[in-house]
């Protein structure tokens, strides 16, 4: 049997006009940013009442408590704080959707690539 390591990501989306920053944590990076750009049109979330599913900064944690101590560290920020972050891994702060997916925006049907 291989036992695979799994892996945590901390990331920063923001909106077209680059207005708004949200930081989250996830498992599954792509299939976390599709189902924020999925929720885009409801109002009753954050990232959809904002249109927040441009990426622009990511980092992979080996363990969920880091990862999540990590994700309320940069919450708790400020907004000139949290830039500086995005600015060292991103200096253009450029969207990363185009890079880490095939084809992006995705098609409206998405399925989990864990088969789930």
């Amino acid at each position: 049997m291989i036992l695979r390591m799994q892996v945590y990501y901390v990331y920063i989306l923001t909106n077209y006009t680059r207005t708004v920053l949200y930081t989250g944590v996830t498992n599954n990076l792509e299939q976390r940013i599709v189902e924020h750009y999925l929720n885009r049109i409801d109002e009753r979330c954050f990232t959809g009442k904002y249109k927040t599913y441009y990426l622009l900064f990511y980092e992979a944690h080996q363990y969920i408590l880091n990862a999540i101590a990590r994700e309320k560290e940069i919450k708790g920020w400020s907004r000139h704080k949290k830039l500086a972050l995005v600015k060292s891994f991103n200096p253009e702060m450029i969207f990363l959707n185009n890079k880490i997916f095939s084809k992006w925006p995705p098609d409206e049907i998405f399925h989990r690539k864990d088969g789930l």
